[in-house]
């Protein structure tokens, strides 16, 4: 059983590499918003108390906006349903800090950053996003060198 480990060795910079392989593969991702397929934001969370009640807190309009923004970064196409797991409970998080939780405020801080919410964040996730203009062309296919001879000596 081989065990995958994380790429060791300092963080990306962004910067092309001029001798050599490239020590860092990124994933490409086209830079246009995502418009696929993606939960839909619960209305409210449940908090507990001190004292061990359980409340009802409806999510705020700052994490409603959050989250609009959040499900349609271009990277969102990569994501697998256990993701979007992961970011319906970070908007939780995100609705707890606006209400003031300071565990939450750096709860929410990691989790933006494993989301790749930043440009460092997609760095060190070693995602890159390309302008659809700069996508590599698909190559259409190419005949073979007897079939080109053979068009030019029947013409």
């Amino acid at each position: 059983m081989e065990i995958e480990m994380a790429v060791t060795g300092p963080k990306p910079t962004g910067k092309a590499v001029t001798q050599g392989r490239a020590k860092v593969e990124t994933t490409d991702v086209l830079n246009v918003p995502y418009d696929g397929p993606k939960p839909e934001l619960p209305t409210e969370r449940k908090t507990m108390l001190k004292n061990g009640d359980i409340i009802i807190v409806p999510i705020g309009d700052d994490t409603v906006a959050w989250w609009e923004r959040i499900s349609v970064m271009p990277h969102c196409v990569l994501w697998s349903e256990s993701d979007w797991q992961f970011a319906l409970d970070t908007a939780k998080v995100h609705s707890a800090a606006q209400n003031g939780s300071m565990p939450a405020i750096t709860e929410l801080r990691q989790r933006e950053k494993i989301l790749g919410t930043t440009w460092e964040a997609r760095r060190d996730l070693r995602i890159n996003y390309v302008n659809p203009e700069e996508a590599k062309p698909e190559l259409s296919p190419v005949a073979t060198l007897d079939d080109r001879r053979k068009k030019l000596l029947d013409a």
